[in-house]
């Protein structure tokens, strides 16, 4: 039977979602356009990621492969639903009932929530028909919330843009899935994985991996497949692009994992070379494009391409060690964005949002605590111990150096160094710099609570990194690769 009990519990946390979603387009088409019913949804969605993440606790701990195969649960696929559940509880408190930004539409909730669970599908995807199914379910809400805010025209330029890249990169991925499904004769990944063990890659097989990764590559803005991020992260709603800097990005890089470390885990040389390309050219692309940017958004958006770069270092690994180090990365990763983007969400003037660079010219002075959260972050994103970036970076270049790609590891180090300089930038501006014109005072107490407890993950984060690290690495021994140490 497909529906039992143990495929009921196993899927918890989507069923949940699930039905959520479907109550949150009722409410939405019924409910009057007014604060308060904004609010019940919103509360709505919020109890529904609670619920969503209290159910992972109930998941099965063992590994377990369900509905035909198409759907596959374990501890590491259960950890990183819980990050994803996490950024987009972050991604919709951030909503304020007072800065809506043009997305005070009851539908924003229901997509997020609908792409939440896209996410989710994506993450426990078994099967090549599964994967693209989850990936759509994620993709096009996310076009849609791009371009949500009707009344700007760089908001609609945004999702446009969003959606005829993304449209490329699905294409690119479903050439891909049929060179494997036809060299292959197969669309589960467990069969997939036994033909190539027995009869090795054939090169129809290899090229079909090169556009699988490439479609993949685009949903984690890694160059060279980037060009969309620093468009659609200034022209979106802010917290649209607080959602795109933080969540999709967590449920690809699992993808790519476990596509990488599982799926093709005997064809790893092949595979190990077109990561190395993306992770080289999304961390020089990353630092010196944030160089050049004079807005903090579009400055973001580089940001995050050299991030991504850096978490790609411990996937071209290829070894249960550089499975460990994305988890600790991304683990780092969602706290130090949705503190970063809880502040942008409060830089206004007159109640109207500010994104340069220069408006936070002397922001130490009239805003300390916003201030001081942003060189946190700032710092942290940078490498500079002890904070929670340090150790992200370090796990993932400690892999690639024990893999042998020590050439890697030091563009990793150089483009770190180089990168530093525009987080630097901000800091100069927020200690040294005078007051141009003063921002607004008032900020909503959900940025404050995300704002404080990001703080203080990326602050203490050496308290928990002991424990963090045994959990990755026990948890990485999910994928048949060498190398854990």
């Amino acid at each position: 039977m497909l529906f039992t009990q143990m495929t009921f519990q196993a899927a918890l946390p989507e069923y949940i979602l699930a039905v959520i979603a479907l109550s949150l387009v009722l409410m939405a088409a019924f409910f009057d356009d007014n604060n308060s019913s904004r609010r019940f949804v919103k509360l709505t969605a919020l109890s529904g990621y609670g619920l969503a993440f209290l159910a992972i606790f109930a998941l099965p701990s063992e590994s377990q492969s369900i509905y035909l195969g198409l759907f596959k649960i374990n501890n590491f696929l259960i950890y990183m639903k819980g990050l994803v559940l996490i950024g987009a509880f972050f991604a919709c408190w951030m909503v304020s009932d007072n800065w809506l930004d043009g997305i005070e539409k009851p539908e924003y909730h229901v997509l997020i929530m609908l792409a939440t669970l896209g996410m989710l599908l994506m993450i426990s995807a078994n099967d090549l028909i599964s994967l693209y199914m989850g990936l759509e379910l994620q993709s096009l809400p996310l076009y849609v919330i791009a371009a949500i805010n009707t009344r700007s025209l760089k908001s609609s330029e945004a999702g446009l843009k969003y959606f005829l890249l993304g449209a490329l990169s699905s294409g690119m991925l479903l050439y891909g899935s049929s060179l494997i499904y036809g060299f292959t004769g197969f669309t589960n990944f467990d069969q997939i994985s036994s033909f190539i063990e027995q009869n090795g890659a054939t090169p129809g097989i290899i090229v079909g991996v090169v556009f699988l990764i490439s479609g993949l590559a685009f949903k984690i803005s890694a160059a060279p497949f980037h060009m969309w991020t620093p468009d659609v992260y200034e022209g979106a709603p802010t917290p649209v692009t607080a959602l795109f800097a933080i969540v999709p990005k967590i449920a690809a890089i699992t993808l790519l994992l476990n596509v990488t470390h599982f799926l093709f885990a005997d064809i790893k040389f092949e595979w190990m070379q077109v990561i190395i390309v993306i992770s080289v050219a999304s961390m020089v692309i990353g630092a010196f494009g944030a160089i050049m940017q004079k807005d903090l958004k579009r400055m973001m958006a580089y940001s995050s391409i050299a991030h991504m770069g850096y978490a790609l270092t411990g996937i071209a690994a290829g070894s249960q060690q550089g499975a460990a180090g994305v988890l600790i990365y991304m683990t780092t990763y969602i706290f130090m964005g949705a503190g970063t983007f809880s502040i942008i969400l409060m830089l206004r003037r007159d109640g109207l949002p500010v994104h340069k660079l220069s408006d936070l010219s002397g922001l130490a002075s009239t805003h300390p605590f916003w201030s001081f959260g942003l060189l946190i972050f700032m710092f942290s994103m940078a490498g500079i111990p002890p904070l929670a970036g340090f150790f992200a970076k370090w796990y993932v270049f400690l892999a690639a150096v024990n893999a042998g790609l020590i050439p890697l590891a030091i563009i990793g180090v150089i483009t770190s160094v180089i990168g530093a300089f525009y987080y630097l930038r901000i800091i100069k501006l927020m200690y040294f710099d005078d007051v141009d014109q003063t921002l607004d005072n008032s900020a909503p107490k959900e940025n404050i609570i995300i704002l404080s407890l990001s703080i203080t993950v990326t602050v203490l984060f050496l308290l928990i990194i002991g424990p963090l690290r045994e959990w990755s690495y026990f948890v990485a021994q999910n994928f048949p690769v060498s190398g854990l140490l």
